[in-house]
């Protein structure tokens, strides 16, 4: 455990100026941008110090969004994914916007109703190289890309793998109609 700074004290919490919400260390906050044009940043909260003025400090690990990476936004990241970095720093607490949940990509999927402050993460991301953890995942479809959340998709009652309609040459429509899926693999094993 790191050690406090001379003339600080470690915080178990802070509650936020104009509210009841009380952040600690292990919550997920929207962290307000300079520029207010611009999305809140999201962080997990590290640790919280507070000085003999009882001005808190909180330390924060940054998330960053795909478009925020070396790489840039790619198709089959959806519009709620966030990469957790190696990136900490230390911030004032008053910059805390709000409270926000950074689930897996597995418990986000299992959501019935996904909030605006919902996100979700299935990579760490390394800042000073561009580098991914894990650095593969599960492709799906004839165009093998990971799977994107936002993007509707429909299974094989064959092969039981996911297509995205576009790639099998139909509409969503379509494929919303259809009582049951055969991709053009499968179909054609069964015409074999």
């Amino acid at each position: 455990m790191a050690k406090t700074k001379a003339g600080k004290e470690d915080t178990d919490s802070y509650t936020m100026k104009g509210t009841k919400k009380i952040v600690k260390p292990g919550d997920y906050v929207l962290m307000r941008p300079v520029n207010p044009k611009r999305l809140p940043y999201v962080a997990r909260v590290e640790k919280l110090e507070a000085d003999s003025k009882k001005n808190v400090k909180v330390k924060v690990r940054w998330y960053y969004r795909p478009e925020e990476s070396l790489r840039g936004r790619r198709t089959f990241h959806g519009a709620k994914e966030l990469f957790l970095s190696d990136h900490y720093d230390w911030q004032s607490a008053y910059t805390i916007g709000g409270k926000c949940t950074v689930h897996s990509f597995k418990n986000y999927m299992k959501l019935k109703n996904v909030g605006t402050e919902d996100y979700f993460c299935r990579f760490e991301y390394k800042a000073a190289t561009g580098g991914f953890t894990p650095d593969r995942v599960a492709v799906y479809c004839k165009c093998e890309m990971p799977y994107n959340p936002d993007d509707f998709m429909v299974k094989c009652e064959g092969c039981r793998d996911w297509y995205h309609p576009s790639c099998m040459e139909m509409t969503i429509e379509d494929a919303k109609n259809m009582e049951q899926f055969i991709c053009s693999v499968c179909a054609s094993n069964d015409d074999a």
